[in-house]
């Protein structure tokens, strides 16, 4: 199967970038809704489907099948992109802030109408109820379709602080995961400490620490649980490839014998006690591991749990969605040396200066690459950045059309910055730390640029995360 291109997404024609139109729109705020208990298995009748191998994900699947049946225009029917218009897209101040809203808002909706000329079924039925009662007609696609067309245009319903009944379901079935049972989790729990665990507690205690909504819903033991069974999870997974030979644990060190000998004298169960002597021994990556193979934790993983752990409604469900997201969707992001954090990076650089080679070369000629001021906002899908409920709007986007779209949205908050990064004498300091997300900004900007990508660089995108 071939990759996605940009003209898959419902998306904006091209229009010149306007800071002031950045700071003055602001997202609508969420309608307040009572919370009540949904059963999640019935959220995964809509997302189930037959799994081989290493397949793409369910949002990918139909997008390819999209693209073959003619549903979405075809790349060659985007305009071609120049140099010159780049230029005129990127440096142009002659539309004012309140026309380019407009203009925006007139696209989208002519964009999603021509989308919408077939009324599916599940068009006419809201997004809590396609999750609580599953596909209209058992019509799986249309209704994943529907539900992503959903939360592009309307979002998920949340008050205030962020919090939804269905969210963590959308998450769910948008990433496919499959349905974790309580006790398997609990399994990872009560094998105590992972190979990875002194590098969690290393981190765990400053995740979120100025954000008091996490602070208040998420307990460091909880992410400490979560973390951990991530680690065991993907430990298992490593053993697993290796051959039978090299399996073999070394002895422990002299400095955790004795605790190991006293341990067994009052825990009856001797591979307890082996595999908590195994996790004291080894407390970061084995020195053997390569490029190409998984890591069980990197830094950043705690910030990249937090909004999973926030929105779920048990750490078994927050284990299923982070663990696909992570084996799945942006595996290259915790293989090795992180190479596909650092391919994402080069794409940020190469991307701005597609869509404003103005910005770009300013940036650049004070030595400030991607590497330099993006890479917790690649790592972390922007979970780096506040406020809380913002990032849990940004990842609905994500998750329903793809998390590589991070990147262009990364190169979207840059192209927010714009005016002040130009006029500033040390952009360094404004690019320290991200303006505070503004995921419905981010989001229109974001549908802007797909369309002035080349389809081999939006490939690259795509991909660089696997």
């Amino acid at each position: 199967m071939s990759s996605p291109t940009g003209d898959a997404f419902p998306s904006l024609d091209a229009q010149p970038f306007n800071t002031a139109e950045a700071t003055q729109t602001h997202s609508p705020p969420s309608p307040h809704t009572h919370r009540v208990l949904r059963k999640l298995q019935s959220a995964h009748n809509l997302g189930a489907m037959a799994r081989n191998g290493n397949q793409p994900s369910l949002i990918s699947q139909q997008l390819f099948r999209d693209i073959q049946q003619g549903d979405v225009a075809s790349p060659s029917s985007r305009p071609p992109v120049s140099r010159s218009a780049q230029r005129h897209r990127a440096n142009s101040d002659a539309m004012s802030p309140s026309a380019l809203a407009n203009n925006i808002l007139l696209s989208l909706n002519s964009k999603r109408s021509a989308l919408s000329r077939t009324v599916r079924a599940a068009d006419v039925v809201s997004l809590d109820r396609l999750i609580r009662d599953g596909p209209p007609n058992g019509d799986v696609g249309s209704a994943l379709e529907s539900a992503r067309m959903k939360v592009l245009d309307q979002g998920i319903k949340s008050d205030g602080d962020g919090m939804s009944k269905t969210r963590i379901y959308v998450w769910l079935i948008f990433l496919d995961a499959p349905i974790v049972r309580t006790n398997d989790y609990l399994e990872l729990i009560h094998r105590g400490a992972s190979p990875a665990y002194s590098k969690i507690r290393n981190d765990t205690f400053r995740t979120l620490t100025t954000d008091p909504l996490f602070r208040r819903r998420v307990s460091e033991a909880s992410l400490i649980r979560l973390l951990n069974a991530i680690a065991w999870k993907l430990h298992d997974a490593k053993e697993e490839r290796r051959p039978s030979s090299s399996r073999l644990s070394p002895p422990p060190p002299e400095s955790t014998s004795s605790f190991c000998s006293d341990m067994s004298q009052t825990d009856t169960s001797s591979s307890v006690v082996r595999r908590r002597c195994r996790a004291l021994t080894v407390t970061t990556e084995d020195s053997s591991a390569t490029a190409s193979e998984p890591g069980t934790y990197v830094q950043g993983m705690n910030v990249l749990a937090a909004p999973f752990l926030y929105a779920a409604r048990s750490e078994a469900e927050a284990f299923s969605a982070f663990y696909r997201l992570l084996t799945k969707e942006c595996p290259g992001y915790i293989r090795g040396a992180m190479d596909g954090v650092h391919r994402g990076l080069a794409l940020v650089d190469k991307v701005l200066a597609i869509v404003d080679p103005k910005l770009s070369h300013r940036l650049t000629s004070k030595g400030l690459s991607a590497e330099i001021y993006a890479f917790p906002s690649v790592l972390t899908l922007c979970a780096c950045t506040p406020p809380l409920p913002e990032v849990l709007k940004h990842w609905d986007f994500l998750f329903a059309y793809g998390p590589h779209l991070n990147i262009i949205c990364i190169v979207a908050q840059l192209i927010m910055m714009r005016n002040e990064l130009l006029s500033s004498l040390s952009p360094n300091k404004l690019l320290r730390s991200f303006p505070t997300l503004q995921a419905e900004v981010i989001k229109r900007t974001a549908l802007a640029i797909i369309k002035m990508i080349p389809d081999d660089v939006y490939e690259e995108i795509v991909k660089h995360a696997l």
